[in-house]
């Protein structure tokens, strides 16, 4: 059964600038306006304390997907990382669910997505400067796109330049692969954030 946050396939990521940037936090519409939820970054004090000493692009971090009554439904981590990052997806009681790979393209970032056996059920590359991915699936289909393009409500809603539109376009049967497609449209968001 789907659960509120994860129902629609057109996400809007709202991205909400915290003092001196030490959490990233997303706040998530749908199509109409209305919340889904919002996606949450907590560190400790010595996390923060590191990130004055550190290159951030190096350090772990874990976002949470809550829903609008505060529940975690998924979660998104890293390690340590010190080339290409390799993050993990969990479902609301912390079981796995996905990994996602960054791959070395000049000029095009790209991410694989792979289910819990490790089978690959998508990838989003794309133009990190025009902001605007392609999510294919294994056949290299188009299944959706991440962009800071569109129309309807959201177009009056959202104009700021940290707002994107993550739209699945073809219907997933399997919702763990929605939530690993969303996870890794945020994990570009935070990777190629942290590398300019």
């Amino acid at each position: 059964m789907s659960t509120k946050f994860f129902q629609t396939n057109s996400y809007f990521i709202d991205e909400k600038v915290n003092f001196l940037k030490f959490e990233n936090e997303y706040k998530v519409f749908d199509e109409s306006g209305a919340s889904t939820g919002a996606v949450l970054q907590k560190i400790s004090f010595g996390q923060k304390l590191l990130r004055l000493l550190v290159n951030k692009a190096m350090l772990p971090f874990k976002l949470d997907f809550v829903n609008v009554d505060n529940v975690v439904e998924a979660s998104l981590s890293r390690g340590w990382t010190f080339f290409m990052s390799k993050l993990t997806v969990t479902d609301g009681t912390g079981t796995s669910i996905a990994t996602i790979k960054q791959k070395f393209k000049f000029f095009k970032p790209t991410f694989r997505i792979f289910d819990s056996t490790e089978t690959q059920i998508a990838e989003i590359t794309g133009d990190w400067k025009a902001w605007n991915f392609s999510i294919k699936d294994m056949n290299g289909n188009e299944i959706g796109i991440i962009s800071k393009k569109w129309g309807g409500l959201a177009k009056e809603v959202f104009t700021s330049a940290d707002k994107y539109n993550v739209s699945i376009t073809v219907p997933l049967k399997n919702e763990d692969h929605k939530k690993a497609i969303l996870s890794c449209a945020i994990a570009i968001d935070m990777i190629l954030k942290e590398t300019k």
